[in-house]
């Protein structure tokens, strides 16, 4: 199997690839339940919570300034995928038009379908941090998580949202749907946080 769809990482990128993970060679899709199907049309975006309560249109996010990203991509189930090419909207950016309680010190990401995962404010505001909708080049599909996700790279991928459609600040953690179910609290790849126990 590891030669049909992974492949061990030469000299030069063992160094970025964390420790228990192969090579994807392609990018394969896992995804928890029904892919949900949404257009652009009628796409929003909400933010709530500890947080002056927001609600976004996608011609709201394309307002904003779009950055071209190339990021390693490291899935909880022992898959990477380096220098994937993305375009989207800095999460700094997106920051910049909502009003956030300092008490706030989490944050639950919510998307349709239902799928939750949490994460820490630190986590989130990070610098490489984006809201994607394109990858390579390519309008996002949805089987990617399209029309918009979250990518934060530092993280196990089930941190990246597909299909975020809303930030709940909290004052306090909570847990997602992957936490709930035996998954790591933070998920950092080099440290192999994958599950709780």
């Amino acid at each position: 199997m590891l030669g049909k769809f992974f492949q061990k990482p030469d000299k030069e990128e063992s160094e970025r690839v964390p420790p228990g993970q192969h090579l994807a060679k392609g990018f394969p899709v896992l995804t928890y339940g029904a892919t949900p199907q949404i257009s652009t049309e009628e796409w929003e975006f909400r933010v709530w919570g500890s947080a002056k309560p927001a609600t976004f249109t996608w011609a709201d996010f394309m307002a904003l300034p779009q950055s071209e990203f190339t990021a390693d991509f490291h899935c909880v189930t022992r898959w990477s995928k380096l220098d994937v090419k993305w375009t989207g909207i800095k999460v700094a950016d997106f920051m910049s038009l909502i009003e956030v309680d300092p008490e706030a010190v989490h944050i639950m990401e919510h998307c349709y379908g239902g799928y939750t995962t949490n994460i820490s404010m630190e986590d989130f505001l990070r610098e490489e941090n984006f809201f994607a909708f394109q990858l390579f080049g390519e309008p996002l599909p949805a089987e990617h998580g399209g029309p918009m996700r979250l990518v934060v790279p530092h993280l196990y991928a089930w941190k990246s949202a597909k299909w975020i459609n809303g930030l709940e600040f909290l004052n306090r953690e909570e847990l997602g749907f992957w936490e709930r179910n035996g998954y790591h609290r933070r998920g950092e790849p080099w440290a192999e946080e994958r599950y709780s126990y």
